[in-house]
């Protein structure tokens, strides 16, 4: 099998180095904004119909071990980061065929790691639920949700390679298109698992496996007639030293920033689980909110990383500086809106997932506290995907690290043992945390102009 892309073929793909730049981010961005939020909606819908059919031990174990899910999903979003901005500089540079060498690396790359961390993690899903600090009542139902999850990393990594690599020749609109499949059958399944054959928490992971299982099946099947800007065979399927250093530069330190992240909100989870039943239920419906709020400013970061790659590859510097400003402007005026629905109607919102009201009252509390994030990320993640499009990926790490242990940690634990002390509080952790990665951003720029003149 080899695909390569003619002159008709090539309009097809999203051209970042050429036309106007807003026009160029928006085209990008839009379908990976609608692969984000289907994406999200996999937890979500898990969630929403445990509420609807389970209690709060239910919600609380989905809202938990969905979210340690996730975790491992940005990890491996942002390992494959590494290959999407390899193969965007390649086509910037017009190398389809170094381009297709790195494809064939990635696919062996992250096969072996998708069979290590199955390993890993059916082994360790007890031991995850205390490190969680699970509440008593959720814990067996926490460790089947993440073992049953645990069994569909290898699926969760296929479909999260095939989109890296479609992304890094400039093309949103296929992942959106997988990721849409994959949302109705978790849907369907569900409510037929959950709703109808009353399996509950293992229902809902069921039909998150199944659903991800059908998408990859389905979008091997599209991608293989689909004519891409490279040049690739089956034959390319090994490792090429030259690239796997380029994808473990750039993804490494990537994967690092984000595992400290998460890792931060995993502590994060742990102590408010320690407030109690209410809380914790709360916590994990305002997660759940919280990951369809966030999925904007992703959005930016993804279309930022992928114009930058290529523009840098050709040579277009200014470019590409130009990309990330309007990318700040663009993902900060949708900010402002978003951050009204989170800090006025955290309880609208919330009770979608749950009628419970102490757990929207909770859920709703937390919100409040984070609702200025909304605003403020959109810088920090356009900074963020600015750095990782030019390959320049360790000072994205040290902010990742540096931001996760030194400020959201402590300033979370310190919130919480306030007299008084409410979700409210715990939720301006986040924000106050990304006031401190903004700085730090700014400080790197100003280091990386001086360095260019």
């Amino acid at each position: 099998m080899e695909f390569k892309m003619s002159g008709k073929e090539k309009a097809r793909e999203n051209s970042f180095v050429e036309g106007p730049i807003f026009g160029s981010l928006i085209r990008f961005a839009l379908p990976v904004l609608g692969s984000l939020i289907l994406q999200a909606a996999y937890g979500a819908v898990d969630l929403m119909v445990v509420g609807w059919f389970g209690d709060a031990a239910s919600i609380s174990a989905v809202g938990t071990g969905s979210g340690f899910m996730q975790m491992v999903t940005f990890i491996i979003t942002s390992l494959a980061m590494g290959a999407t901005v390899t193969i965007g500089q390649y086509v910037g540079e017009k190398k389809p065929r170094e381009a297709g060498n790195t494809v064939g690396t990635t696919i062996l790359l992250f096969a072996g790691i998708g069979i290590f961390m199955t390993i890993v993690l059916e082994l360790l899903a007890g031991n995850v639920a205390v490190m969680l600090k699970v509440p008593s009542e959720s814990v067996e139902k926490t460790v089947l949700y993440l073992r049953i999850c645990s069994a569909g990393i290898l699926v969760i990594i296929a479909y999260n390679v095939i989109s890296g690599i479609l992304r890094g020749v400039g093309n949103a609109n296929l992942p959106f298109l997988f990721v849409g499949i994959a949302c109705v059958v978790n849907i369907i399944g569900d409510l037929l698992l959950v709703g109808v054959c009353k399996l509950d928490v293992a229902g809902a992971a069921l039909a998150t496996v199944l659903a991800q299982l059908v998408s990859v099946i389905l979008s091997a099947w599209i991608i293989k007639r689909q004519k891409l800007p490279i040049s690739f065979s089956l034959s390319q399927c090994r490792i090429y030293a030259g690239e796997l250093k380029r994808i473990l530069n750039i993804g490494v330190p990537i994967a690092v920033q984000e595992t400290m992240v998460q890792i931060s909100f995993l502590v994060v989870n742990s102590i408010v689980n320690q407030m109690g039943l209410m809380p914790s239920a709360g916590y994990g419906i305002a997660q759940k909110i919280i990951s369809f709020i966030m999925l904007v400013p992703s959005s930016v970061m993804q279309s930022v990383s992928a114009f930058v790659a290529q523009n840098i590859g050709a040579g277009q510097k200014e470019r590409a500086w130009k990309g990330f400003l309007t990318a700040i402007a663009a993902g900060c005026t949708a900010g402002v809106g978003i951050f009204f629905a989170g800090f006025f109607g955290g309880g609208v919102l919330s009770s979608v997932f749950t009628s419970d009201s102490q757990v929207i009252a909770q859920s709703a509390a937390y919100l409040r506290g984070f609702s200025a994030e909304c605003i403020l990320t959109c810088i920090l993640f356009s900074s963020i995907g600015y750095f990782n499009g030019r390959g320049r990926s360790i000072p994205v790490m040290i902010q990742g690290i540096t931001s996760a242990f030194l400020i959201r940690i402590p300033v979370s634990i310190f919130m919480s043992r306030l007299p008084g002390a409410s979700l409210t509080l715990v939720g301006m952790a986040t924000p106050i945390t990304t006031v401190y990665g903004i700085i730090f951003f700014v400080i790197c720029f100003l280091r990386l102009r001086k360095q260019e003149k």
